[in-house]
Protein backbone atom coordinates (compact mmCIF):
# COMPACT_ATOMS: atom_id res chain seq x y z
CA UNK A 1 0.00 0.00 0.00
CA UNK A 2 2.95 2.44 0.41
CA UNK A 3 3.78 1.29 -2.62
CA UNK A 4 0.82 2.79 -4.56
CA UNK A 5 0.93 6.16 -2.34
CA UNK A 6 4.74 6.95 -3.37
CA UNK A 7 4.02 6.31 -6.97
CA UNK A 8 0.95 8.68 -6.50
CA UNK A 9 3.04 11.21 -4.74
CA UNK A 10 5.45 10.64 -7.70
CA UNK A 11 2.80 11.45 -10.01
CA UNK A 12 1.37 14.33 -8.46
CA UNK A 13 4.76 16.19 -8.35
CA UNK A 14 5.47 15.08 -11.91
CA UNK A 15 2.64 16.09 -13.55
CA UNK A 16 2.45 17.03 -17.00
CA UNK A 17 1.03 20.64 -17.14
CA UNK A 18 -1.17 19.82 -20.29
CA UNK A 19 -3.67 17.53 -18.39
CA UNK A 20 -4.26 20.04 -15.44
CA UNK A 21 -8.02 21.70 -16.37
CA UNK A 22 -7.59 25.27 -17.72
CA UNK A 23 -4.08 24.51 -19.01
CA UNK A 24 -4.34 24.20 -23.10
CA UNK A 25 -1.64 22.18 -24.84
CA UNK A 26 0.60 24.29 -27.24
CA UNK A 27 0.66 22.10 -30.03
CA UNK A 28 -3.35 21.36 -29.93
CA UNK A 29 -3.17 25.43 -29.73
CA UNK A 30 -1.78 25.66 -33.16
CA UNK A 31 -3.80 22.79 -34.54
CA UNK A 32 -6.96 24.62 -33.53
CA UNK A 33 -5.64 27.91 -35.18
CA UNK A 34 -4.73 26.02 -38.17
CA UNK A 35 -7.77 23.73 -38.13
CA UNK A 36 -7.26 21.96 -41.61
CA UNK A 37 -5.68 21.88 -45.16
CA UNK A 38 -7.57 25.07 -46.40
CA UNK A 39 -5.69 27.46 -43.69
CA UNK A 40 -2.54 25.94 -44.23
CA UNK A 41 -2.26 26.48 -47.97
CA UNK A 42 -4.14 29.90 -47.97
CA UNK A 43 -1.01 30.46 -45.55
CA UNK A 44 1.17 28.99 -48.01
CA UNK A 45 -0.18 31.15 -51.13
CA UNK A 46 0.14 34.26 -49.03
CA UNK A 47 3.66 33.74 -48.43
CA UNK A 48 4.04 34.50 -52.35
CA UNK A 49 2.25 37.88 -51.04
CA UNK A 50 -1.07 40.22 -51.19
CA UNK A 51 -3.74 37.92 -52.47
CA UNK A 52 -7.67 38.65 -53.52
CA UNK A 53 -10.24 35.86 -53.32
CA UNK A 54 -10.49 35.19 -57.21
CA UNK A 55 -6.47 34.69 -56.71
CA UNK A 56 -6.91 32.29 -53.89
CA UNK A 57 -9.84 30.40 -55.63
CA UNK A 58 -7.92 29.88 -58.65
CA UNK A 59 -4.86 28.63 -56.70
CA UNK A 60 -6.83 25.81 -54.31
CA UNK A 61 -8.60 23.73 -56.89
CA UNK A 62 -11.72 22.11 -54.95
CA UNK A 63 -12.44 24.70 -52.40
CA UNK A 64 -15.46 26.31 -52.35
CA UNK A 65 -16.06 29.98 -52.26
CA UNK A 66 -17.57 29.45 -48.69
CA UNK A 67 -14.84 26.83 -47.62
CA UNK A 68 -12.53 29.89 -48.79
CA UNK A 69 -14.49 32.88 -46.98
CA UNK A 70 -14.81 30.94 -43.30
CA UNK A 71 -11.09 29.96 -43.13
CA UNK A 72 -9.82 33.79 -44.31
CA UNK A 73 -12.19 35.16 -41.47
CA UNK A 74 -10.82 32.79 -38.76
CA UNK A 75 -7.48 33.26 -39.94
CA UNK A 76 -7.82 37.23 -39.44
CA UNK A 77 -9.96 36.23 -36.32
CA UNK A 78 -6.93 35.05 -34.64
CA UNK A 79 -4.78 37.72 -36.17
CA UNK A 80 -3.07 35.44 -38.83
CA UNK A 81 -3.84 37.25 -41.56
CA UNK A 82 -4.69 40.78 -42.58
CA UNK A 83 -7.87 41.75 -44.64
CA UNK A 84 -7.58 45.50 -46.26
CA UNK A 85 -11.23 46.67 -48.06
CA UNK A 86 -10.24 49.28 -50.67
CA UNK A 87 -13.02 51.46 -51.39
CA UNK A 88 -13.41 50.59 -55.15
CA UNK A 89 -16.41 50.17 -57.11
CA UNK A 90 -16.35 47.18 -56.93
CA UNK A 91 -14.79 46.77 -53.28
CA UNK A 92 -11.34 45.44 -53.80
CA UNK A 93 -10.45 42.97 -51.09
CA UNK A 94 -7.13 41.51 -50.47
CA UNK A 95 -5.40 39.60 -47.93
CA UNK A 96 -2.14 39.32 -46.55
CA UNK A 97 0.07 37.64 -43.54
CA UNK A 98 0.48 39.54 -40.24
CA UNK A 99 3.77 39.02 -38.50
CA UNK A 100 1.98 36.42 -36.44
CA UNK A 101 0.95 34.70 -39.83
CA UNK A 102 4.71 34.57 -41.03
CA UNK A 103 5.84 33.27 -37.65
CA UNK A 104 4.44 30.34 -39.17
CA UNK A 105 6.55 30.06 -42.16
CA UNK A 106 9.39 27.45 -40.55
CA UNK A 107 6.67 25.25 -39.48
CA UNK A 108 4.99 25.01 -43.10
CA UNK A 109 8.68 25.00 -44.52
CA UNK A 110 9.22 21.80 -42.60
CA UNK A 111 6.10 19.96 -43.63
CA UNK A 112 7.51 20.97 -46.89
CA UNK A 113 10.55 18.92 -46.09
CA UNK A 114 9.22 16.13 -44.58
CA UNK A 115 6.58 15.65 -47.61
CA UNK A 116 9.00 15.60 -49.77
CA UNK A 117 11.01 13.35 -48.17
CA UNK A 118 8.00 10.77 -47.53
CA UNK A 119 7.24 11.27 -51.84
CA UNK A 120 10.27 10.41 -52.45
CA UNK A 121 9.86 12.71 -55.74
CA UNK A 122 11.65 16.33 -56.75
CA UNK A 123 10.72 18.77 -54.75
CA UNK A 124 8.33 21.77 -56.15
CA UNK A 125 9.60 24.87 -56.28
CA UNK A 126 7.85 26.60 -53.19
CA UNK A 127 8.37 30.21 -52.31
CA UNK A 128 8.50 29.34 -48.97
CA UNK A 129 12.03 28.35 -50.41
CA UNK A 130 12.82 30.06 -52.71
CA UNK A 131 12.50 33.44 -50.85
CA UNK A 132 9.95 34.60 -53.18
CA UNK A 133 6.96 36.50 -51.70
CA UNK A 134 6.82 38.46 -48.04
CA UNK A 135 10.00 39.22 -45.80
Amino acid sequence: MEKVFLHTAMTQANADPCFETGHICPIQHVVDLLDNKWSILVLRELFKGQRRTGQLLDALPGCSTKTLTLRLRQLETHGIINRDVYPEIPPRVEYSLTARGREIQPVLIAMHKLGSDWLEQESCECSLLTGEGPN
